[in-house]
């Protein structure tokens, strides 16, 4: 089964293409955004709340420790790329696509 285009294989775990949505009601897949997952976030995007937030919710709904999903880049952007190691693809895939 071919992968989302917004999830990449690496050689040690998965890339996601996220657009966050800081300040929304919940915290929760909501779709997408052209060729990125969406995430509504809700925390507001001042002092890093917002990624925390979704590094949080990433951990919790994937089942990872926090220590396995860093942001790679877009810190301070709503474009955001978040590597996930160890995680299989396309259960990763399955999990986000499944809340969405």
């Amino acid at each position: 089964m071919p992968l989302p285009s917004w999830l990449t294989l690496k050689e040690s775990g998965v890339v996601i293409n996220i657009h966050a949505q800081p300040g929304a009601k919940r915290t929760a897949v909501v779709g997408l955004y052209g060729e990125k997952l969406k995430i509504a976030v809700a925390c507001p995007p001042v002092d890093g709340k917002a990624n925390a937030a979704l590094i949080d919710f990433l951990k919790r709904f994937l089942t990872v420790p926090k220590s396995q999903i860093e942001i790679i880049s877009g810190e301070s952007s709503r474009e955001k790329r978040i590597f996930i190691k160890g995680i299989d693809a396309q259960t990763c895939a399955d999990t986000l696509s499944v809340q969405g």
